[in-house]
């Protein structure tokens, strides 16, 4: 099947009455979007099996192909828009990707599968399609640093997020405080 994606929220509460309404609330609005199937957990077992199968998903990607997780963060009305963009954006450079994350918070963990693009093109054009990933998510009023920071992985693409201002202040209050570089060394700043 042709299933564009999953949602799973999770309702809590101490009064089983509100939580039964919450669940009645959540029902209407994905019936207004052509769910195929609605499923609730009855138990903290079928709880606990649908937690697991989302946590199976990074195991999945991993063990399909060659892949690139990116991170990055927008206000959550602009999901479906970043989802739309990252799969456009992987047409354009012949790459699929496989999306999860936080919706809650935005957050989303971008799969890019090599699949069968060849060496050349992965090694090639890859950063470009991350780049325009990166633009789309700063111009939908989001950050490319998603929960895991900007580290090793998108220190290259800093420029999309931040003015250059910006970048000789943060560079500037990390001399402050580390005048030998021996911080964290050569990870965002050297």
């Amino acid at each position: 099947e042709d299933i564009q994606a999953h949602l799973l929220v999770e309702v809590d509460g101490n009064d089983m009455d509100t939580l039964f309404k919450d669940c009645e609330k959540i029902t209407e609005v994905m019936e207004q979007y052509d769910c195929d199937e609605i499923l609730f957990a009855d138990s903290s077992q079928q709880k606990d099996q649908l937690w697991k199968m989302r946590r199976a998903v990074g195991e999945a990607v991993k063990s399909n192909s060659v892949y690139k997780e990116e991170d990055t963060v927008v206000p959550r009305a602009e999901l479906p828009q970043l989802l739309k963009g990252v799969k456009s954006i992987g047409e354009k450079h012949g790459f699929t990707s496989v999306c999860y994350g936080h919706a809650g918070d935005g957050n989303l963990h971008i799969n890019i599968i090599k699949g069968d693009m060849s060496d050349k093109a992965w090694n090639n054009d890859l950063s470009k399609g991350i780049r325009e990933i990166f633009e789309l998510t700063v111009g939908l009023g989001g950050t490319i640093s998603g929960e895991h920071g900007i580290g090793l992985v998108q220190k290259g693409y800093m420029d999309i997020a931040f003015s250059e201002e910006n970048i000789a202040i943060q560079k500037g209050i990390k001399s402050i405080f580390d005048p030998n570089g021996i911080l964290n060394p050569k990870k965002v700043f050297a």
